[in-house]
């Protein structure tokens, strides 16, 4: 449950502003800018989709900085009526609508802050999402790094021991050393390494970054959007609540994010597919669980991204960065923290920096000029959206 989640994460001061007043546009208004919408996603080449709290709150899971959020109770001593438990809970209509328009090719990327695996259930592939704090239904292995989808959601936060070993063979039948861990981050935990270099170069490349269920208080999450304008892109916000970057917005919907992408499927002729749990690697694995040292439930539960894939994007910003002109940002490095919310003063300021110490931007750097020949075995990649995260 959030409540759950939030309770194990270490005391933190600083989570941003709470309870800020929600904002609905009427009915023609959306239908107007859903319209507009719809036609930059037709014409875009690489749309980039980043989803906060809010696009769960359909599922019954609370968001944390809403009028009802649970960081923003939690300031009055209170909790949430209503929070399902993570196992219980299935991926919304903007889940399902999400992956089935990646599917359709008309959005080319998720970035997520949610830690409650709807993405990962709604049956989005591995190499379409990067998962920034964490997934309450992956385990990552402390020796191999490798990442498993669970059947059900890990009993620990802030990537402790869950009591399991690593479940990967390496090559010759040995098997790895390591302990799983939980990969949910607390606060001011380093982000995951591949997930951001990945979130890092979609939205480099992007032409649309349209920002669903958050009100972008978090970095280097909550900046990230904003790429698509160094880019000549443009930048659309689907919020109840006013965001942090609203003011640089090409576009801002108020209302639910559900209605949002239904309406924009619809437009495109692109049809929803429902949830079932034939689709979901969690459920799949339930019925696998007597075989859990099985080839065939390793590779299904396999949620590491590939080495290649990264290789990849790698190349394909170097080329686009090459063919564009050279900008300098004077903007001090910010670390790669997660929930770490950004001040008023920083928000006026340049927003597009590293988020990696300098010994890892020479080291990112230079595998731009090589070819990472790593080799990652291949695997099944696995709230009427109401407020914001």
């Amino acid at each position: 449950m959030s409540c759950n989640y939030a309770e194990g994460l270490s005391p933190y001061e600083h989570k941003g502003k709470l309870g800020i007043p929600e904002v609905f546009d009427d009915d023609e208004t959306v239908e107007v800018k859903v319209a507009k919408l719809a036609e930059w996603i037709r014409h875009a080449k690489h749309v980039v989709v980043h989803t906060g709290a809010g696009i769960s709150t359909a599922a019954g899971i609370p968001d944390f900085r809403g009028p009802r959020g649970v960081w923003t109770l939690e300031e009055k001593g209170l909790k949430p009526n209503v929070n399902i438990s993570f196992d219980n809970a299935t991926p919304t209509l903007a889940h399902m609508g999400i992956c089935s328009l990646v599917q359709s090719g008309h959005i080319k990327y998720v970035i997520s802050q949610n830690i409650d695996g709807l993405h990962l259930r709604s049956g989005l592939k591995r190499t379409n999402i990067s998962e920034l704090h964490g997934n309450m239904f992956v385990a990552r292995c402390s020796y191999c790094d490798r990442e498993f989808i669970r059947p059900t959601s890990v009993p620990t936060v802030g990537q402790k021991e869950i009591g399991m070993d690593c479940p990967w063979v390496k090559a010759g039948g040995r098997i790895c050393r390591g302990k799983l861990r939980d990969n949910i981050l607390d606060w001011e935990d380093n982000l995951p390494d591949k997930d951001l270099d990945m979130a890092e170069m979609h939205s480099t490349i992007a032409d649309l970054s349209i920002s669903l269920g958050t009100t972008l208080q978090i970095i280097p999450a909550g900046n990230l959007p904003l790429k698509a304008k160094k880019n000549n892109g443009k930048f659309v916000v689907v919020n109840l609540q006013p965001t942090k970057h609203h003011k640089k917005a090409d576009l801002v919907i108020h209302t639910q994010v559900d209605k949002v992408i239904s309406k924009i499927a619809a437009i495109l002729g692109v049809e929803i597919q429902p949830y079932l749990p034939e689709i979901d690697p969690t459920c799949i694995l339930q019925t696998l669980q007597d075989s859990t040292n099985s080839w065939k439930t390793r590779s299904l539960s396999d949620w590491t991204i590939a080495a290649a894939s990264v290789s990849k994007m790698k190349s394909i910003a170097a080329a686009i960065k090459d063919n564009k002109p050279k900008s300098v940002s004077r903007k001090k490095r910010k670390t790669d923290k997660v929930n770490e919310p950004i001040s008023d003063h920083e928000e006026e300021q340049d927003l597009f920096v590293p988020t990696r110490p300098p010994e890892k931007q020479e080291i990112c750097l230079a595998e731009l000029s090589r070819k990472n020949t790593e080799i990652v075995p291949n695997g099944v990649h696995p709230k009427d959206s109401n407020e914001s995260d």
